[in-house]
């Protein structure tokens, strides 16, 4: 008795999980920005002749109280962080820069919380993300590992780029 109760409770919460996910994704498309950028640095870089480095602090991740949010990346200098929150925590990110000179777009570790993955979070920020820059070709800088092929290969078809591995341009810094 004990151990179907368990299995119920179990099953359960992954269904809510489920369930949370897929009506998140559904909300890809309401994103609140914060404003905010390190437009300084690649100035400071540029005056200094790149003599000058800048050792920034690292962000913090905070929750701007919308479903999906675009913030300031706290891992990588220049780049941008979309992520899906739940309940006061992020339960899908993924870091991405855009250079609108050369009209390319890099994503790079996607994320999702275990027991909200194959929800649709990622394919729906993934589209969201190339909404809200139109045209662009999207790359990711590193190598996909064997078991995530097949999620590349499904969220990368019929993008521009198909999110193949793909060099940084020169305006863009790797943060």
């Amino acid at each position: 008795m004990f151990v179907s109760v368990l299995v119920g409770m179990v099953v359960g919460m992954a269904t809510r999980a489920h369930t949370d996910g897929v009506r998140l994704a559904g909300q890809a498309a309401e994103v609140r920005r914060e404003i905010g950028n390190d437009w300084w640095i690649p100035l400071v870089r540029r005056l200094s002749r790149g003599r000058w480095r800048v050792n920034r602090s690292r962000p913090v991740v905070r929750d701007l109280g919308s479903p999906w949010q675009d913030t300031v990346a706290s891992e990588r200098t220049g780049w941008r962080t979309r992520a899906a929150w739940l309940h006061g925590e992020h339960i899908f990110a993924v870091d991405y820069r855009v250079c609108r000179r050369c009209r390319i777009g890099w994503v790079e570790s996607p994320a999702t919380f275990e027991p909200y993955r194959r929800c649709g979070l990622a394919t729906s920020g993934l589209i969201a993300l190339r909404a809200d820059h139109p045209g662009l070709t999207w790359h990711t800088l590193g190598g996909h590992f064997p078991v995530s092929r097949p999620f590349w290969e499904s969220v990368g078809s019929g993008v521009p780029g198909g999110y193949e591995q793909g060099p940084l341009c020169p305006h863009v810094d790797r943060g």
